[in-house]
């Protein structure tokens, strides 16, 4: 089965990143109070933390209970281990962080995807995990 190709992954990570940045919103909202309602600022290092932390469980939450973020799911696209099991929160620890590093290397580990073989980024090597194509009609299962 062929894997998914390079704009496909990106498209999904786009409508993905819109819908986390709601979120981060939404969690920024909830603990503007903690702070006397005045913005956050570069010396607090929980901030960033906590968002971090946010960002994990959502794509977590999303990853381990049946692979597919909206944005996976809007392109017929699921994510599962490489021997085509769902994931565990080991799994979306791993490939949160390789993400995190991917971008951190300006998304070389996104573009590793154009000469990899196998069309497999550095978070998706380094967490074991693969992104399948899904048919239009496959009901959803939750573990």
């Amino acid at each position: 089965m062929a894997a998914p190709g390079f704009w496909r992954r990106m498209v999904a990570v786009l409508y993905d990143s819109l819908l986390l940045l709601a979120v981060l919103f939404f969690a920024t909202a909830l603990v503007l109070p903690l702070n006397s309602g005045q913005a956050f600022t570069s010396g607090q290092a929980y901030y960033p933390a906590y968002l971090l932390i946010v960002g994990f469980l959502f794509y977590g939450w999303f990853w381990t209970h049946g692979g597919q973020t909206l944005g996976l799911r809007s392109w017929k696209l699921k994510l599962v281990t490489n021997t085509h099991r769902p994931l565990t929160w080991k799994h979306a620890l791993l490939r949160f962080a390789g993400a995190c590093i991917s971008w951190l290397f300006l998304g070389m580990g996104f573009l590793w995807i154009l000469v990899d073989k196998k069309k497999l980024a550095w978070h998706d090597r380094l967490s074991g995990t693969i992104l399948i194509f899904v048919e239009r009609n496959e009901p959803r299962r939750d573990p």
